[in-house]
Protein backbone atom coordinates (compact mmCIF):
# COMPACT_ATOMS: atom_id res chain seq x y z
CA UNK A 1 0.00 0.00 0.00
CA UNK A 2 1.32 3.32 -0.90
CA UNK A 3 1.62 6.80 0.45
CA UNK A 4 0.09 9.65 -0.82
CA UNK A 5 2.24 13.14 -0.84
CA UNK A 6 0.42 14.21 2.29
CA UNK A 7 0.95 10.85 4.72
CA UNK A 8 4.77 10.94 3.17
CA UNK A 9 4.71 14.84 4.48
CA UNK A 10 2.81 13.74 7.59
CA UNK A 11 5.90 10.33 8.05
CA UNK A 12 9.09 12.66 7.25
CA UNK A 13 7.65 15.18 9.47
CA UNK A 14 7.21 12.68 12.68
CA UNK A 15 10.98 11.06 11.24
CA UNK A 16 12.90 14.85 11.25
CA UNK A 17 10.91 15.12 15.13
CA UNK A 18 12.38 12.03 16.21
CA UNK A 19 15.81 13.04 14.42
CA UNK A 20 15.87 16.50 16.05
CA UNK A 21 15.57 15.04 19.91
CA UNK A 22 17.65 12.24 19.29
CA UNK A 23 21.30 11.33 19.99
CA UNK A 24 21.66 8.04 18.52
CA UNK A 25 20.36 6.20 15.15
CA UNK A 26 20.77 2.52 14.73
CA UNK A 27 19.57 0.51 11.50
CA UNK A 28 19.21 -2.88 11.12
CA UNK A 29 18.01 -5.33 8.27
CA UNK A 30 15.09 -7.15 9.65
CA UNK A 31 14.60 -9.63 6.50
CA UNK A 32 12.86 -12.70 7.87
CA UNK A 33 12.19 -11.64 11.35
CA UNK A 34 8.34 -13.49 12.56
CA UNK A 35 6.10 -10.91 13.57
CA UNK A 36 6.34 -11.91 17.19
CA UNK A 37 9.97 -11.16 17.28
CA UNK A 38 9.15 -8.24 16.10
CA UNK A 39 6.79 -7.15 18.63
CA UNK A 40 9.18 -8.47 21.35
CA UNK A 41 11.60 -6.27 19.47
CA UNK A 42 9.47 -3.13 19.32
CA UNK A 43 7.79 -3.87 23.07
CA UNK A 44 11.73 -4.00 24.23
CA UNK A 45 12.57 -0.68 22.50
CA UNK A 46 9.54 1.13 24.07
CA UNK A 47 10.34 0.12 27.45
CA UNK A 48 13.91 1.61 27.09
CA UNK A 49 12.91 4.61 25.18
CA UNK A 50 13.36 3.75 22.13
CA UNK A 51 11.65 4.51 18.80
CA UNK A 52 11.45 1.88 16.38
CA UNK A 53 9.86 2.68 13.11
CA UNK A 54 10.26 0.57 9.76
CA UNK A 55 10.48 3.49 6.39
CA UNK A 56 11.05 3.91 3.02
CA UNK A 57 14.79 4.59 2.44
CA UNK A 58 13.75 7.36 0.55
CA UNK A 59 11.57 8.89 3.01
CA UNK A 60 14.07 8.21 5.61
CA UNK A 61 16.74 9.97 3.65
CA UNK A 62 14.69 13.24 3.62
CA UNK A 63 13.79 13.12 7.35
CA UNK A 64 17.89 13.17 8.34
CA UNK A 65 18.35 15.68 5.55
CA UNK A 66 20.19 18.62 7.65
CA UNK A 67 20.90 16.65 10.62
CA UNK A 68 23.57 14.96 12.55
CA UNK A 69 22.18 11.61 11.08
CA UNK A 70 22.47 12.64 7.16
CA UNK A 71 26.08 11.16 7.62
CA UNK A 72 24.41 7.85 7.42
CA UNK A 73 22.30 8.35 4.36
CA UNK A 74 24.37 6.06 2.55
CA UNK A 75 23.63 3.18 4.81
CA UNK A 76 19.92 3.81 4.12
CA UNK A 77 19.31 0.91 1.72
CA UNK A 78 17.44 -2.43 2.25
CA UNK A 79 14.74 -2.93 4.02
CA UNK A 80 15.74 -1.61 7.40
CA UNK A 81 14.42 -0.87 10.71
CA UNK A 82 15.43 2.91 11.84
CA UNK A 83 15.89 3.32 16.21
CA UNK A 84 15.86 6.68 17.24
CA UNK A 85 16.97 7.10 21.32
CA UNK A 86 17.55 10.39 23.24
CA UNK A 87 20.09 7.94 25.54
CA UNK A 88 23.40 8.08 23.93
CA UNK A 89 23.61 3.93 24.00
CA UNK A 90 19.32 2.96 24.33
CA UNK A 91 18.93 2.42 20.55
CA UNK A 92 22.31 0.49 20.08
CA UNK A 93 22.55 -1.65 23.28
CA UNK A 94 18.48 -2.20 22.64
CA UNK A 95 19.24 -3.92 18.88
CA UNK A 96 22.39 -5.48 19.80
CA UNK A 97 20.86 -7.19 23.00
CA UNK A 98 17.86 -8.68 20.48
CA UNK A 99 20.41 -9.34 17.42
CA UNK A 100 22.50 -11.77 19.91
CA UNK A 101 19.45 -13.71 20.65
CA UNK A 102 18.05 -13.35 16.85
CA UNK A 103 20.16 -14.22 14.06
CA UNK A 104 18.00 -12.83 11.44
CA UNK A 105 18.28 -8.83 13.03
CA UNK A 106 21.39 -8.30 11.14
CA UNK A 107 23.25 -4.85 12.29
CA UNK A 108 23.93 -2.43 9.52
CA UNK A 109 25.10 0.76 11.10
CA UNK A 110 24.25 3.78 12.41
CA UNK A 111 25.23 7.52 13.22
CA UNK A 112 26.28 9.08 16.67
CA UNK A 113 27.54 12.71 16.99
CA UNK A 114 27.33 13.30 13.42
CA UNK A 115 29.39 10.25 12.60
CA UNK A 116 28.55 7.59 10.96
CA UNK A 117 29.03 4.32 12.71
CA UNK A 118 29.68 0.49 11.41
CA UNK A 119 28.41 -2.93 12.42
CA UNK A 120 31.58 -2.62 15.22
CA UNK A 121 31.16 0.50 15.83
CA UNK A 122 27.28 0.46 16.77
CA UNK A 123 28.25 -3.09 19.13
CA UNK A 124 30.97 -0.77 20.73
CA UNK A 125 28.39 1.68 21.50
CA UNK A 126 26.05 -1.19 22.48
CA UNK A 127 28.58 -2.57 25.21
CA UNK A 128 28.97 1.02 27.24
CA UNK A 129 26.85 0.91 30.55
CA UNK A 130 24.01 3.19 30.76
CA UNK A 131 24.00 6.45 32.33
CA UNK A 132 22.25 5.27 35.52
CA UNK A 133 25.07 2.07 35.95
CA UNK A 134 27.81 4.97 35.06
CA UNK A 135 26.45 7.26 38.09
CA UNK A 136 26.46 4.14 40.48
CA UNK A 137 29.89 3.51 39.35
CA UNK A 138 31.20 7.23 39.77
CA UNK A 139 28.91 7.33 43.37
CA UNK A 140 30.62 4.07 44.69
CA UNK A 141 34.42 5.70 43.78
CA UNK A 142 33.67 8.94 45.62
CA UNK A 143 32.15 7.14 48.67
CA UNK A 144 35.22 3.95 48.55
CA UNK A 145 37.80 6.60 50.05
CA UNK A 146 35.42 7.76 52.81
CA UNK A 147 34.21 4.49 53.56
CA UNK A 148 37.76 3.31 53.53
CA UNK A 149 38.45 5.73 56.12
CA UNK A 150 35.95 5.07 58.30
CA UNK A 151 37.19 1.53 58.90
CA UNK A 152 40.08 2.37 60.00
CA UNK A 153 39.23 4.75 62.07
CA UNK A 154 36.63 2.60 63.74
CA UNK A 155 39.83 0.18 64.05
CA UNK A 156 41.75 2.83 65.65
CA UNK A 157 38.75 3.76 67.72
CA UNK A 158 38.52 -0.25 68.99
CA UNK A 159 42.19 -0.45 69.73
CA UNK A 160 42.29 2.21 71.50
CA UNK A 161 38.86 1.14 73.56
CA UNK A 162 40.30 -1.95 74.19
CA UNK A 163 43.92 -0.68 75.67
CA UNK A 164 41.80 1.45 77.74
CA UNK A 165 39.57 -1.22 79.19
CA UNK A 166 42.92 -2.91 80.22
CA UNK A 167 44.06 -0.21 82.81
CA UNK A 168 40.58 0.14 84.31
CA UNK A 169 40.05 -3.85 84.92
CA UNK A 170 43.54 -3.35 86.57
CA UNK A 171 42.23 -0.86 88.70
CA UNK A 172 39.41 -2.28 89.51
CA UNK A 173 40.87 -5.38 90.90
CA UNK A 174 43.45 -3.42 93.25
Amino acid sequence: MSLNRSEKEAVINDVTALAAQAQTLVMAEYRGITVADMTRLRSDARSKGVSLSVLKNTLARRAVAGSAFEVASDQMTGPLIYGFSTDAVAAAKVVADFAKTNDKLVIRGGAYGGKVLDVNGVKQLASIPTKEVLLAQLCGLLMSPISRTAVVLGALAAKRGEGAAEPAAEAAAA
